[in-house]
């Protein structure tokens, strides 16, 4: 039985706990305009028609925008004539918000009573500039809504206590900056009323995800990278909270936050690994035991060479340590020499860890024959606010220099031969960025959805807070144009903005003398195709041995299935052709 008749679809839900109202996303056109939106008979005419910043995001134009609504269930279909739009009309604000933003970002009261949602209430250009979003609290009565002021940047994810007395957040203090500290806020509510907002995550360096409370109230349960291991930590709502490790230490895996804590301490859980994707598990810190509670893979798994995954600290040009893991072919023998392969990481702010991807799989890389190495240089998570935070205003610096020690260091081993660097986003401007200046260090490139120049991509790009922040910094003497503080423009006077633009990859072109593989979507909005296309152009008027590969239907990722099988074979092909 079909229970809603909505023409823009439905993209989520959440049915309310009294079971009484349904919470649906759903849209509404958007600020992009085409040519039958001002004459119906232009049907045929394709066009898009802009006035404002904003106007793309990540994949796609933005003819529609996202919304949330609520209509009483049991009283017929649910259409758009019997819901109410929980942000009113006469407004372009997104809820969820884009990209990636989905039903997680609303949550109901455990009376019915509430929503609160997460939502960015700008458009245009203060959108485009700014990451400021604020944790809102709706009466679904009368849609009365308040809002919780922090003021900074990204508030998400909120969790209402079972009590209904309580509500826990995300958030990160700074507007403009998507890589700050993710803290976990509490506060009280007593609608229309918000109060004793606490930072419950003060005294702790790590980033919380994935919040949920325990079952009586007492305390946050939250998700967290540690050292390249996914673990799960409770804090509890105390005055002076102290940090809980739910997880052990030394269990090589990741693992997501559970739905709650068993009585015995124990928790189910998603784990995986470089070696292995998910399945759920029994977790038990106080015994040290995982226990598998599904067998998914096991049978698949079985039928595939072992892999060894190790970890090391290695030293940097500045005299710090700099953790990377290693995965080693099937059989590995020390005495013979093996082709590797360097991995130049996203982001920038991300991190090489014990967990699975199906896009960049480094156990499938190392079953091929190559010892994959994988550094977490500067900008890296789950090290510390300032390890992750000295890339800011520094990619041509520390970190290019953190993978030539890295590499520097294998390339020593007696076992260790033809090296290739490879990466993607930020890890392909790596990729371009050592393509000028590694001096022989590596034997071929392979370069994914990557920025070539620096320049261009400012004024080509979407989500302009990115780079103003990266590029330039944010603070008081911030150079301000159009009444936007754009410290990381081409045209900022700020010194970081400076150095940055006068050290973008295509400045060094003229010292390009290894093969490279540039690889890009042509849906990609966040790092244009026509990136990847100058690298490319760039090489062979170098007279240097390239390929382009542009998949015209995919984004910043290779999604649908034979494209990502030709990613592979192409990935593969080029790395055999110039390693082994």
């Amino acid at each position: 039985m079909c229970l809603s008749d909505v023409p823009a679809g439905i993209s989520g839900f959440s049915i309310s706990p009294d079971g009484s109202k349904l919470l649906y996303i759903s849209s509404i056109p958007g600020p992009v305009k085409t040519p039958k939106d001002s004459d119906p008979a232009l049907d045929k005419a394709s066009a898009y028609a802009v006035e404002d910043l904003m106007y793309r995001h990540w994949d796609h134009w933005v003819t529609e925008v996202p919304r949330s609504f609520v209509a009483d269930l049991g009283a017929g279909k649910i259409t758009p004539e019997n819901s109410r739009d929980l942000l009113g009309e006469g407004n372009l604000f997104e809820l969820p918000t884009e990209p990636f933003g989905g039903i997680e970002q609303l949550s109901w009261s455990p009376d019915s009573r509430f929503i609160a949602y997460s939502c960015r209430k700008k458009t245009g250009v203060q959108y485009a500039f700014s990451t400021d979003t604020e944790i809102y609290i709706c009466r679904v009565e009368d849609l009365e809504t308040v809002c919780i002021p922090m003021g900074g940047g990204y508030d998400t994810d909120p969790v209402w206590s079972p009590d209904g007395g309580r509500l826990a957040w995300l958030s990160m203090e700074r507007d403009g900056y998507e890589a700050d500290k993710t803290r976990l806020m509490v506060c009280d509510v007593n609608f229309p009323s918000v109060s004793g907002i606490l930072d419950l995550s003060t005294a702790v360096d790590l980033d919380a995800e994935s919040p949920c409370w325990l079952e009586d109230g007492s305390g946050v349960v939250f998700s967290a990278a540690c050292r390249g291991l996914g673990g799960v930590y409770c804090l509890k709502d105390e005055a002076a909270p102290e940090l809980q490790m739910l997880s052990a230490p030394d269990w090589q895996c990741t693992l997501s936050t559970p739905v709650q804590i068993n009585p015995d301490g124990t928790f189910i859980s998603l784990c995986n690994s470089m070696l292995e994707p998910n399945e759920i598990v029994l977790a038990d810190a106080a015994s040290g035991q995982i226990r598998k509670l599904s067998n998914e893979n096991t049978a698949l798994l079985a039928g595939l060479h072992a892999c060894e995954v190790r970890q090391e600290d290695i030293p940097t040009v500045d005299g710090k340590l700099m953790q990377v893991w290693s995965i080693y072919p099937p059989d590995f023998d020390p005495s013979r020499e093996y082709p590797a392969i360097l991995i130049t990481l996203g982001g920038p702010q991300s991190h090489n860890g014990q967990d699975w991807s199906y896009r960049w799989n480094y156990r499938l890389m190392a079953s091929q024959g190559y010892i994959v190495i994988m550094p977490n240089r500067r900008g890296t998570t789950s090290f510390g606010q300032e390890w992750k935070e000295q890339i800011s205003g520094d990619y041509p610096g520390l970190n290019m220099q953190d993978y030539l020690s890295a590499a520097r260091y294998f390339k020593a081993k007696p076992y260790v031969g033809k090296m290739a660097a490879c990466g993607a986003s930020y890890g392909g401007y790596s990729v371009y960025y050592l393509a000028g200046m590694h001096g022989g260090v590596f034997d071929c490139f392979i370069a994914h959805a990557g920025i070539f120049d620096e320049k261009y991509m400012w004024f080509t790009t979407e989500e302009m807070w990115f780079p103003n922040f990266d590029n330039g910094g944010l603070g008081a003497e911030a150079p301000v144009f159009g009444g936007i503080a754009q410290p990381g423009a081409p045209y900022s006077n700020a010194p970081r903005a400076l150095r940055h633009y006068a050290s973008s990859p295509e400045s060094m072109v003229t010292a390009w003398n290894t093969p490279i593989l540039c690889i890009h979507g042509g849906k990609d909005f966040r790092i244009p195709y026509d990136q990847g296309m100058a690298a490319f152009n760039a090489a062979r008027m170098m007279g240097v041995p390239a390929k382009l590969i542009v998949f015209p239907e995919e984004n910043h990722w290779i999604l649908q299935p034979q494209n990502a099988l030709y990613w592979h074979r192409s990935y593969f092909d080029w790395l055999y052709r110039w390693l082994k």
